[in-house]
């Protein structure tokens, strides 16, 4: 019945809607094909990022950190700043440019008059931090006990931030998972991932979410946790996945606020050309496709301009790197304008970066104080590079599939949005999919009652189906 000169667009209603459900169907067989192939697990192997050679034994020792300052910090960070040459910013240009300098001024005028880092130091300090050596290296975290009350469990719960945060962004979510009035209450335990902020950087080269992974893994197992929940965005996310793959039987449940999955099958290109007219044949929600599309705009130019760092850090951090790690302001443009955008992509035509609607500076700047005063900056790039210097489609856990229970909850200024409909194809046990009503890329930090919810009715439909 197909003719000659024959196009989707002047195809019969009737025999369109044919040729989808048996494109999607193939692609629906050849998917399930792949799952059915693709390996349980991913071997958890081991490694040595500390300098020079592996000892014969490690010392597994977990010690209390406390984050200290001093006034020579503080006046070094003050020089830098007076020192500071700006540029005027082209007229109109509010944040398409990059940071804007008039914007700029303001914000380190806060930095150098107002901001008290010794003040933000004793916040940081609110909740116990820890280090322990693994694999040659100091891995740094802060681990919350809860408050719980009669009838509630305790159930321990990993949170692993990305770039360029930290385990800062946790601390405004901390106390609402650490005393709920759910069953649940959540032992929380937020790493820094190694060459972040105060976790050691490794001395060698090869470091990436792999690793991070089975580093995290033996964390928890030297806390004593033969079972958790991981949570995780950004890298976080990438991390969390790796860890469900590595050691499936310790992982309760995967909750992940950046959506991870294959979008390469038959079926799911078909999708994106079907889905903006007959949504209901490929399974997309009308949020779905208020979200995707129009897709050249949101899923190709608009990523195309906010990944300009990537490409960046993905082969040659230490040079770009050398400047950020030597200016504090020239740090806190880098670092603060990813806090604009991706937490919602409007604010570029904003002068101010639309920083401060969901922000403090306090905050904010306490997250840029955390790579500066731990000279972190080069180290957290080269994530990008250790990560990104392969093919990332044909990486192991690119082509394994997550068998845990899994919790996504999907943000609509998200830099990109997954529909449920394609979680399948990378996530066997959905147990729960939210369109969250607001919120980007730093979740935690920008919308932590939303995310918080969400991770609680995720583990308590987790809790009550391992029950039954």
């Amino acid at each position: 019945w197909w003719e000659e000169g024959q196009t989707l667009g002047n195809l019969d209603r009737s025999k369109l809607q044919l040729l989808v459900l048996s494109s999607a169907g193939v692609g629906a067989v050849l998917c399930y094909l792949a799952w059915r192939q693709s390996p349980k697990t991913i071997p958890i192997g081991d490694g040595w990022w500390g300098a020079g050679e592996k000892p014969s034994t490690e010392d597994k020792t977990i010690h209390r950190f406390v984050v200290k300052t001093s006034v020579e910090e503080t006046e070094d960070l003050h020089r830098r700043i007076d020192q500071t040459r700006f540029t005027d910013p082209l007229e109109d240009s509010r944040f398409n440019y990059g940071f804007n300098s008039n914007y700029l001024r303001r914000v380190l005028s806060y930095w150098r008059h107002q901001f008290d880092w010794e003040k933000q130091v004793k916040v940081i300090n609110q909740y116990p931090h820890f280090k322990t050596k693994i694999e040659g290296i100091d891995v740094h975290f802060i681990h919350v006990r809860p408050v719980q009350k009669a009838g509630q469990t305790v159930l321990p719960l990993m949170m692993v931030h990305g770039w360029p945060g930290s385990f800062y962004e946790f601390y405004k979510i901390i106390p609402l998972l650490t005393k709920t009035d759910s069953d649940a209450v959540f032992e929380v335990i937020c790493p820094s991932i190694p060459g972040y902020g105060y976790s050691e950087a490794p001395h060698k080269k090869g470091f990436n979410t792999l690793e991070a992974a089975r580093i995290f893994h033996k964390l928890m197992e030297r806390l004593g946790f033969t079972e958790f929940y991981v949570q995780g965005g950004d890298w976080g996310a990438f991390i969390t996945n790796n860890m469900a793959q590595m050691k499936p039987e310790c992982v309760r449940g995967l909750h992940l606020n950046m959506v991870i999955a294959r979008t390469d099958s038959l079926g799911q290109l078909l999708s994106l050309v079907i889905g903006r007219y007959l949504p209901f044949l490929v399974g997309f929600t009308k949020e779905d496709v208020r979200r995707l599309y129009p897709y050249m705009e949101k899923n190709i130019y608009d990523i195309l301009r906010e990944s300009g760092y990537l490409h960046i850090q993905a082969t040659k951090p230490d040079t770009a790197g050398c400047g950020l790690n030597d200016s504090p302001v020239g740090l806190a443009a880098y670092i603060l304008e990813k806090f604009s955008s991706w937490t919602d992509l409007g604010n570029r035509d904003l002068e101010d970066g639309g920083l401060e609607r969901k922000f403090s500076l306090d905050d904010l700047l306490t997250n840029v104080m955390i790579y500066w005063t731990t000279c972190s900056i080069i180290p957290s790039m080269r994530f990008y590079k250790e990560n990104l210097k392969k093919d990332f489609k044909t990486r192991v856990d690119r082509v394994t599939s997550v068998y845990v229970p899994t919790g996504l909850a999907a943000f609509p200024d998200e830099l990109l949005h997954c529909p449920s409909a394609w979680a399948g194809s990378r996530f066997a046990d959905v147990c729960s999919f939210t369109y969250m009503p607001r919120g980007g890329h730093f979740a935690a930090f920008e919308e932590p009652q939303l995310m918080a919810q969400d991770i609680i009715q995720f583990v308590e439909k987790v809790e009550s189906k391992s029950h039954k």
